[in-house]
């Protein structure tokens, strides 16, 4: 089964960094949150990915292209017939993805990068998710929940960290104080969906045409869409707080979404 990463968007909110790449480009460690999601998804067997590109695509075609000279030292051998001698680099590095780069267009919704990626698509359904979120999300079980309920589509429900610290008081003494925990009642759109190919009927190549206000209503609306509630921890980079959280949490041994060895 094929993955689809939608990566095409501005990331207006983060700025800082979407001035000079695509968002899911944006490092955690030494490598972009794209690569942390691809990894999640091969750690469950899921190795054949489809990339919708659009703003600065060329940044992941360029990083993807030279993925090899990037993870690995080198030696050079300069002159009329140049060698390039690869040597294991910081890390073991062993992926044998296959990675289908599809430009998807500057300013279309991901409604509209999906139908444009529909003749790279060879099963009868797909996997598919944000270039820009990490989740320990079992995916075996994901997909096992959607088959048994046989509808068009699942969505991923995630319970979202708080922006603020949660206090725990008893006569106005403070007992515990924890800061932006995850949300225990609350539950929102996390991504990491599964689709019937029979979506794509659903969808057009107008740039206007979106994912969530259009045909993930449409299938609520119709009973198509089923949710598999994820009880684990998720997060999104939508701002340079994101970022800097993101990494502290990797660079402390403690990246959640890190299931792989």
């Amino acid at each position: 089964m094929q993955v689809v990463l939608l990566c095409g968007g501005m990331g207006t909110r983060l700025r800082e960094e979407t001035e000079f790449r695509p968002k899911p480009m944006v490092a955690i460690g030494h490598r972009p949150i794209l690569w942390h999601i691809m990894k999640s998804y091969s750690h469950f067997g899921y190795k054949d990915f489809v990339l919708c590109l659009g703003y600065k695509g060329e940044v992941i075609k360029e990083y993807f292209y030279h993925y090899q000279l990037f993870n690995h030292n080198v030696t050079l051998t300069l002159g009329r017939e140049h060698h390039i001698e690869l040597h294991p680099g910081a890390e073991p590095d062993g992926e044998d993805w296959k990675i289908t780069l599809v430009d998807t267009g500057a300013t279309a919704l991901k409604g509209c990068r999906i139908k444009r990626i529909e003749p790279f698509i060879t099963g009868s359904s797909f996997l598919l998710t944000y270039g820009d979120g990490v989740a320990n999300v079992d995916i075996g079980a994901l997909l096992a929940f959607h088959r048994r309920h046989r509808k068009m589509a699942t969505i991923t429900g995630v319970h979202p960290r708080s922006a603020f610290g949660e206090l725990f008081t008893t006569e106005g003494r403070v007992t515990s104080f924890i800061e932006k925990p995850q949300i225990a009642q609350g539950v929102v759109n996390g991504g990491f969906f599964v689709f019937e190919r029979e979506v794509f009927d659903r969808l057009t190549l107008d740039e206007h045409c979106d994912l969530e206000s259009g045909l993930l209503e449409d299938l609520a609306r119709e009973g198509e869409l089923m949710m598999y509630l994820h009880d684990g921890a998720w997060a999104c980079m939508d701002t340079y707080r994101d970022v800097e959280y993101l990494n502290q949490l990797w660079n402390a041994g403690q990246a959640f979404w890190k299931l792989w060895r």
